[in-house]
């Protein structure tokens, strides 16, 4: 069975016990003290030592035995006094079970402990003298306090880990549900566009005698109609929809809607101004809806989030080859948002989804600007 580095260390602490303290207890070292019976001092070192092996899973059992390890053969005289056999393991099992031990466990191991070793300075008479006592007790308090310490380190990282996956799981169910959305949206303008082209079908059978220029014309509009709506629903292909919200098929807003929009924005207390410059044209239904849509998680994100703003400007240019949409406001951003934070998430999607791009940043001399480009087919006559 392969180990992990953290059994391979315990591994290490049980394996270093014992050869250290067998070599203690069998050959005569300035570190042993008294005169003890070796097979009792050995028998109490190997279930110590083996008791370590837990010292992460169980370390209040672990200091319990490894307390009883100290008192219990001190208490059976002759007996040997350790230093590697008893008063290293201590100092493992405190270090372990301030470290490991959850809830009230640290302090139940540390007051085990500290009963342990005040009996030992009381009963035991080869404990040594004062200075003795004390290396013990300022030896066994830095264990307590760096296991402590790693502990509260340790879980602020296990903090920060489950944030950051929070933060991650928050982000992704933001990701699906405004592609939900964009599917749902676009799913009714491909639906739309199905019914226009059947009433154009309609009217183009009913003029093929009578009228052919007219029927020329509804043919021309079926084409046109069917091509857009191909490109949308090669863009809905693959996007996740709810298919109990089938919509009500009809057609989703656009920028002829932005007006509304911007006049709706303006009651609410922060005035907002509209400026649209370059030729205007007639927008694919999926690319007019999504210009909408930033423009409003825009101008929602300026009422929500700006603070001290007194204006937020609208600009739509039409260029050749594609849509510029900027908001920009003059407030500054606020410390303690209230809404989702995910108003980025669903412009940016939006964005991508027809192979724009999208800048959001705070501005040099205050304030914050959304900057999308949508890029369009390019004007008949340019070139390309």
């Amino acid at each position: 069975m392969r180990l992990s580095w953290g059994r391979t260390v315990d591994a290490l602490f049980v394996l270093g016990v014992v050869v250290t303290a067998i070599a203690e207890i069998w050959v005569p070292l300035d570190s042993r003290q008294g005169d003890g019976r070796p097979i009792v001092s050995t028998t109490q070192v190997l279930v110590v030592a083996g008791a370590l092996w837990w010292r992460r899973t169980q370390p209040v059992p672990v200091a319990a035995v490894v307390a009883a390890g100290l008192i219990i053969p001190s208490a059976l005289p002759p007996a040997y006094l350790l230093f590697s056999g008893q008063f290293v393991p201590l100092c493992i099992a405190t270090f372990s079970v301030a470290r490991h031990a959850t809830g009230r466990g640290p302090w139940i191991g540390a007051g085990v402990i500290a009963a342990t070793l005040l009996y030992a300075d009381l009963f035991i008479p080869l404990m040594g003298g004062t200075t003795e006592i004390l290396y013990h007790w300022g030896v066994l308090t830095v264990c307590f306090a760096v296991g402590r310490w790693q502990a509260v380190m340790a879980d602020r990282a296990e903090r920060s880990r489950q944030q950051a996956i929070a933060a991650e799981i928050a982000a992704a169910e933001a990701v699906l549900a405004e592609r939900t959305r964009i599917a749902r949206e676009l799913h009714d303008i491909v639906a739309h566009a199905m019914s226009v082209m059947v009433v154009q079908a309609g009217a183009a059978e009913q003029l093929t005698e009578d009228d052919p220029v007219r029927v020329r014309k509804s043919l021309s509009a079926i084409r046109s109609t069917g091509t857009e709506a191909l490109g949308e629903m090669r863009r809905l292909v693959g996007m996740l929809r709810d298919d109990s919200d089938v919509g009500l098929l009809a057609p989703q807003p656009g920028l002829s809607g932005l007006k509304a929009l911007v006049d709706e924005a303006s009651e609410t207390g922060l005035p907002v101004t509209l400026e649209v410059s370059g030729d205007e044209r007639d927008l694919p239904a999926g690319v007019d809806l999504a210009a909408y849509r930033i423009v409003q998680e825009a101008l929602t994100n300026a009422r929500r989030h700006a603070v001290g703003a007194s204006q937020v400007s609208v600009a739509i240019r039409f260029e050749p080859e594609r849509l510029e949409l900027e908001v920009a406001d003059d407030g500054r951003a606020s410390a303690d948002t209230t809404g989702s934070g995910h108003g980025l998430v669903g412009m940016r999607e939006r964005v991508a989804l027809y192979d724009g791009t999208l800048a959001a940043e705070q501005l040099a001399d205050g304030g914050f600007r959304v900057l999308a480009r949508l890029p369009l087919a390019p004007v008949q006559g340019m070139a390309l």
